[in-house]
């Protein structure tokens, strides 16, 4: 799933600040005049709006210097906006996930995240069947990958090589607890687009979304 159909998919259903809440997720900071065109309105129909979703605590702006004139504001979603996309069962997850780690080990967490890597994988290679090029297996793994929560998209680089994103992670919060299931999901990707797998953003870290460079 491209990101303009990822988007167009999802707004048809939403309000217009749940529009623009998703135009923050998918694409990070924009100008009001910029989501403005992208939904085709006025900058300052936008602004107002994203004015009232700053007073709900959900984005916030930021003053970028571009030269002489005054600073340009962008807007982003504050940790609270990016609590609207739901980590799946957050708090049951970490608490299973320490259990296991306290009673059985670090073994018995092992294990579990080779099983959910062994299983996903099987799932996303019946997925592959009759897709014969890396872009076609690449256009199944983000519809597969949207369809679980993770918002993704792809698109060819000027190198040659794609980048696979996610700009959302539903379980995020069992990722932060046991880092194994993030190793297991790039080896998942390798296995199943037959390609040579990259991480160059990573949530966990500090990055807007998780991004891959894919290449054979």
């Amino acid at each position: 799933m491209s990101r303009k159909d990822l988007e167009n998919s999802e707004s048809a259903k939403q309000s217009v600040a749940e529009r623009l809440l998703m135009l923050l997720k998918t694409r990070g900071e924009l100008q009001a005049s910029d989501a403005g065109k992208i939904l085709g309105t006025t900058g300052e129909a936008m602004r107002q709006q994203f004015v009232k979703l700053a007073k709900e605590g959900l984005v916030e702006s930021k003053a970028v210097s571009q030269g002489v004139g005054r600073p340009a504001q962008y807007w982003l979603l504050t940790p609270e906006g990016h609590a609207r996309f739901p980590d799946t069962h957050a708090s049951l997850t970490v608490q299973l996930l320490r259990m296991i780690r306290s009673s059985l080990g670090e073994a018995a967490l092992d294990q579990l995240i080779s099983t959910r890597e062994t299983e996903t994988l099987e799932n996303y290679r019946r997925a592959m069947v009759g897709a014969e090029t890396l872009e076609e297996r690449l256009q199944r793994l983000a519809t597969l990958r949207t369809g679980e929560g993770y918002m993704a998209s792809w698109e060819k680089q000027e190198d040659e090589s794609y980048l696979l994103v996610e700009n959302h992670c539903p379980i995020c919060a069992a990722a932060a607890t046991c880092q194994g299931f993030c190793r297991a999901e790039r080896e998942v990707f390798s296995q199943t687009l037959g390609a040579n797998v990259e991480r160059t953003e990573h949530i966990l870290q500090g990055a807007r979304r998780c991004a891959y460079r894919i290449w054979l």
